[in-house]
């Protein structure tokens, strides 16, 4: 895994076809733009090479801070402080406009793999991290977490993820909009109550981390075909109405029903055996003409 890992990421396979991705950015993992780009390049080049990935696990590598959000010295390059003076405003927001969409997709890459990821919170999540968190499929929390969604306190609107997510994958808009306007601090249990964690384990990193990993691995031990398929659904159902979700799973399961997974299954299942399926081995690399 080492040709994954990179200056602030560490890549690991602690159990066959799972990953644990540790940021690695000393001392609070403060995203800057170098940061943020190898985040997003990490699994559209996973996706991209068909490695034998079956379910992921994000966290930290440092036990006080999950990720202490943005960069403060990116944060001041945002704004009218920050603006290219040899642009007129309309070019320079242009500019800004495309910085905030790469930023965007980089943070959202997790939602493109077709395996599932989950975080392992701990620390202080703050600010980006509440972004980079919701874009994940689980998301479990170690009793010592503390969150804020930061950006009001920097004095803009929180722009690459938490706005879209949290109102759709949490279950209060009344505590997300409290939470969004106030900046406050609130704990892992508030978390829980709102919908944005599904787990709060006892104890900190170390913790939180295996039970994220046992997790990973009973996932990955099922079929890839179906937990890819149930998420890419489980996705498209949160930006459709039903009918249209409905009618969507069944194109597309008119296609993935054609698996050997299935079989596979049956089979080990009548032998009284675990079931052992091929890797998923979706690549999306052009061949060379």
């Amino acid at each position: 895994m080492a040709s994954y890992s990179s200056k602030w990421i560490k890549v690991s396979e602690p159990v066959p076809h799972v990953l644990l991705i540790e940021l690695a950015r000393a001392p609070v993992n403060a995203f800057c733009t170098e940061f943020w780009v190898a985040y997003g390049k990490l699994f559209d080049t996973l996706t991209a090479d068909g490695y034998d990935v079956r379910a992921a696990v994000i966290t930290s590598a440092f036990p006080k801070y999950f990720t202490a959000g943005l960069d403060l010295h990116d944060a001041s390059a945002l704004g009218s402080s920050g603006a290219d003076t040899s642009l007129d405003s309309a070019r320079a927001s242009l500019s800004t406009r495309k910085h905030l969409l790469a930023f965007q997709t980089a943070i959202g890459a997790p939602e493109r793999a077709p395996f599932p990821v989950i975080a392992a919170i701990h620390g202080h999540c703050i600010g980006l991290g509440v972004d980079l968190i919701g874009v994940c499929d689980i998301r479990y929390a170690a009793k010592d977490t503390k969150f804020s969604i930061k950006e009001i306190d920097i004095g803009l609107a929180p722009d690459i993820g938490s706005l879209a997510f949290l109102p759709k994958i949490t279950g209060n808009h009344s505590l997300v909009r409290e939470l969004t306007y106030t900046a406050r601090v609130f704990s892992s249990d508030e978390a829980r109550e709102l919908g944005l964690v599904s787990r709060v384990v006892e104890g900190g990193r170390d913790e939180v981390v295996k039970e994220a990993l046992a997790l990973a691995t009973f996932v990955a031990g099922k079929s890839p075909v179906a937990v890819s398929s149930a998420k890419h659904l489980i996705t498209h159902s949160r930006d459709h109405s039903v009918p249209e979700n409905l009618a969507y799973t069944g194109a597309w399961n008119a296609a993935a029903l054609m698996t050997n997974d299935i079989r596979d299954n049956l089979l080990a299942t009548s032998k009284k055996e675990k079931a052992k399926f091929a890797p998923l081995a979706v690549q999306t690399k052009l061949p060379k003409l």
